[in-house]
């Protein structure tokens, strides 16, 4: 975890006392079902939770150090806890294993970060919501391969992003369910010492579901298909940070991130306004989608377990989501204040000479008689020599002085082909579609 792209919530909830308070819920919880069930003392139960109404501090050092003669994390815990409640606390951990800890923990560290993604992207998409219906209408070229294309408005753009990015909340939401499970099911998740009960009553506690057969460990299946989630999400979101990064090319220049009062582009060019905000995100990306391949690698582990995926689990588990809560509150922050120039929108559909009427011709000359082959002849041929005089000649102009083309259509019939209006005929259908 980066300091620098990490913002506080999320990451308390992968600091080390927060993981500890879990584990003694874990471990507590347990405890008292276990209680109820004639295995343990129920004074034992009553003894942990009384000490913890005392809201202790958890010594994360003190922890450590036990653990440096372990070396065992779980073993580490348990005796410090023992050591603060005293001979009750032995009957903690009847027979279950340290998985039984360890994954639970994990399931609810993850449903809780997916938690605040949820809210990260429901900002998300009230900002592209709230932009994509101030352009709803605002003209500007559509481009395929890098090239002019034909016309949409930069509502629609804004729309796509925000189709992506409610599919991406649907995805999100399928993840957290598959991820919420609880596994206290003993050695090799037979129960053999353990009463499938007392899982059923820390899952519910812990608001999971209990894991319906876990080999000792939650199957990771679970864990890839919730970090290939976040990898999608961190997808959708270099698309849209490539597609501004593109915008705001000086050649370009229809859109560009805000540029505060003070701000500085370089260190050697006054003049620069650089898209720093959106290239960082294409960079956390790139580092979130990196998380989602030792994931998969982790779903093929040794027989009922081994610990292959622990390491990467602490790595990959604080890192991706952090990361990605960073991610979506600055492309929330990024779209909310985005500067958006019609003017130069319109000049820049405006420099190739028409061509982007190019197809409404060629359909217009089908409609009339002319073969589809013949009519594409037509129209490129008048269109290239825009293209080659870099639009200082106007295809309007070229078609209307073009015999074989005024052979089936009027001068008219050629103008009703060049309104710019007739491509946003259908921006209110699409609107209803995305935003209903």
């Amino acid at each position: 975890m980066v300091p620098r792209y990490a913002r506080p919530a999320m990451t308390a909830i992968w600091e080390p006392e927060a993981k500890y308070r879990i584990w003694f819920e874990i471990e507590a919880h347990a405890t008292e079902k276990l209680g109820e069930l004639g295995v343990v003392p129920k004074s034992a139960a009553k003894a942990l939770w009384d000490w913890w109404a005392t809201d202790p501090k958890i010594d994360v050092e003190a922890i450590d150090a036990i653990e440096a003669v372990t070396k065992h994390d779980v073993i580490a815990f348990l005796t410090w806890v023992a050591e603060n409640v005293g001979d009750e606390a032995r009957f903690m951990h009847q027979g279950m294993t340290s998985s039984d800890v360890l994954d639970t923990t994990l399931a609810v560290q993850l449903a809780r970060s997916t938690d605040l993604l949820l809210e990260d992207l429901d900002q998300l998409l009230a900002a592209i919501k709230r932009r994509a219906e101030e352009h709803k209408y605002t003209p500007t070229i559509g481009r395929s391969h890098g090239i002019h294309a034909e016309p949409v408005t930069f509502g629609l753009k804004l729309a796509q992003a925000y189709a992506e990015f409610d599919r991406c909340k649907t995805r999100l939401l399928a993840a957290r369910e598959e991820i919420a499970t609880c596994a206290i099911s003993g050695a090799v998740g037979t129960f053999a010492n353990i009463d499938p009960s007392v899982e059923e009553y820390v899952a519910e506690k812990l608001g999971l579901k209990p894991e319906p057969v876990s080999t000792q460990v939650i199957p990771r299946d679970r864990h890839a298909m919730y970090f290939a989630t976040l990898a999608v999400i961190a997808g959708s979101i270099e698309r849209v940070a490539v597609e501004i990064r593109h915008l705001q090319r000086t050649e370009v220049l229809e859109a560009e991130e805000f540029f505060s009062k003070g701000q500085k582009g370089s260190s050697a060019m006054p003049h620069k306004r650089n898209p720093i905000l959106t290239e960082n995100l294409t960079g956390q990306a790139r580092m979130i989608r990196a998380y989602a391949l030792p994931a998969l690698e982790n779903v093929a582990l040794w027989h009922e377990r081994d610990i292959s995926h622990s390491s990467v689990e602490r790595f990959i588990g604080p890192d991706a989501t952090i990361t990605l809560d960073f991610a979506l509150a600055r492309l929330t922050g990024v779209v909310d204040k985005l500067l958006v120039y019609p003017e130069r929108m319109q000049a820049n559909m405006d420099r190739m000479g028409g061509l982007i009427h190019s197809q409404r011709v060629l359909l217009a000359l089908t409609q009339n008689g002319v073969s589809r082959e013949d009519a594409y002849r037509l129209v490129q041929r008048n269109a290239m020599k825009v293209w080659e005089s870099d639009g200082r000649l106007m295809l309007l102009d070229l078609l209307k002085q073009d015999e074989e083309v005024t052979a089936a259509l009027t001068n008219e019939q050629l103008e009703e082909r060049f309104d710019l209006d007739y491509h946003f005929k259908q921006v209110d259908t699409i609107f209803d579609r995305v935003f209903g």
